[in-house]
């Protein structure tokens, strides 16, 4: 708690300071000129771009309601939570130098049980001198598909697709650490190597970390706003060889709600589904845990169609078990009623920004989510695939570049799994109140 209150306390106290100098009649430097900014958030920077600091964050509330699978006893329950409230430092310093601090004070945007107190969702270094090649080090999540890549603020629904609960360990770095090397060749080719030890509760018999390498390759030929045409490539693997670890490969359907930190839940009655894999898998029953992704994108004016593939495959390293097999896809098509295109550059999409400041920007989407895994072992032996099928249909309204309120009515059907009430289906919708600055 203590280093909270004095997180939060830099944060106010060197913002007063930079203003007070703002507002001052004379600002008096040892270098160069500097310019402050105060449009989203409070940006200081030097005229010659050696330094510069900008201070940050974004807060999403969320209210969610939900019955049929999503509970386990079928009746409707509700939840209010933050689903993210970061907390926001990065800049440039010595030209070629950048870093990045970011502070999840809902202790909600990674894994489940976070510590009370929050957490660093990131906290990393960069090195920008080989341009266009950047080198990073530090805690940061891995780069695996477009929806991971675009920024939370700015994916279209509230939850990316349903489908990455298969490969949950590609994108999130799990309290890890990692090396990445990431490049591009002009505005229409990026990609992306990086090496991580993360997940201090997965560790082997020695107490060796898990191993994880990510490679992803973006080639996109129109690469304008409004006008795109993406195409992508992603793959990772993990060394599970002689790791205890929890094998479930578990999703809540796009129904965060279910189980969630950073407020309140459905506690014991919320219901999650259990494609394959089991809690306290021994050491030695599997070996290398790899997945590969295709991302593909156009956007043509206010229209954006988008969709990605994704393959997983678990190898048992014992004859006592057997490989698991999962696969995922989504599709989604998104409209703005009121003409604005979304942004995009070096590989992901950006923001809507209003033209007209009155009424804001007006969003529709739809997105279809299918996952499936194929267990042999355990109580999955005699089961047929479990899937899951996810319906999302919303609304955006981006009042403003700060504020952007959404609903969305998300519908689920499951196959050879339901809850404990014999529900295979169930209804939920999510609003969410978003503010960057």
């Amino acid at each position: 708690m203590i280093r909270k209150h004095f997180a939060g306390f830099a944060a106010s106290a060197l913002a007063m300071a930079v203003t007070a100098q703002a507002f001052a009649g004379t600002v008096t430097t040892d270098g160069a000129d500097i310019v402050v900014k105060t449009k989203g958030g409070l940006e200081v920077a030097t005229t010659d771009k050696e330094f510069s600091f900008k201070l940050g964050g974004r807060v999403q509330a969320d209210y969610s309601t939900f019955d049929g699978f999503y509970t386990v006893n079928g009746n409707n329950a509700d939840a209010g939570y933050f689903r993210r409230a970061y907390l926001e430092l990065g800049g440039v310093m010595y030209t070629d130098w950048a870093y990045q601090i970011n502070y999840d004070f809902s202790h909600n945007s990674g894994g489940d049980n976070r510590s009370e107190d929050g957490y660093f969702d990131e906290a990393s270094l960069a090195y920008n001198g080989f341009k266009p090649v950047q080198i990073k080090v530090g805690r940061f999540d891995p780069e695996f598909g477009l929806e991971k890549a675009t920024s939370s603020k700015w994916v279209t629904a509230q939850e990316r697709t349903a489908a990455y609960d298969l490969v949950d360990w590609t994108n999130a770095h799990n309290g890890g650490m990692g090396i990445q090397v990431s490049g591009n060749a002009g505005d229409s080719l990026y990609g992306s190597v990086g090496a991580f030890a993360k997940d201090a509760t997965n560790q082997d018999k020695d107490g060796d970390s898990t191993k994880q390498f990510n490679l992803r390759g973006v080639f996109a030929p129109m690469h304008d706003a409004g006008n795109v045409l993406h195409f992508g490539v992603n793959y990772a693997q993990r060394d599970l060889s002689d790791t205890a670890f929890d094998g479930r490969i578990r999703s809540r359907l796009g129904m965060r709600g279910v189980s969630t930190d950073g407020g309140q839940d459905a506690g014991t009655n919320g219901n999650r589904l259990t494609l394959g894999g089991a809690n306290n898998t021994p050491a030695g029953a599997f070996d290398t845990d790899s997945a590969w992704g295709l991302e593909a994108a156009w956007a043509m004016g206010p229209f954006s169609a988008q969709g990605e593939y994704i393959k997983r495959k678990t190898q048992a390293d014992d004859a006592a078990f057997s490989d698991i097999k999962s696969e995922g896809y989504y599709g989604q098509l998104a409209y703005t009623l009121t003409g604005e295109a979304r942004g995009y550059k070096l590989g992901k999409f950006d923001g809507i920004k209003p033209s007209n400041k009155q009424i804001g920007a007006w969003e529709v989407f739809y997105r279809y989510d299918h996952l499936s895994t194929d267990d042999d072992n355990g109580a999955f032996a005699n089961i047929d695939d479990v899937e899951g099928k996810v319906h999302n249909v919303g609304l955006n309204w981006y009042a403003n570049e700060s504020i952007k309120i959404s609903g969305v009515y998300v519908k689920t059907k499951v196959d050879n799994a339901q809850n404990a009430n014999g529900d295979d289906d169930g209804d939920g919708f999510v609003m969410r109140a978003q503010y960057v600055f």
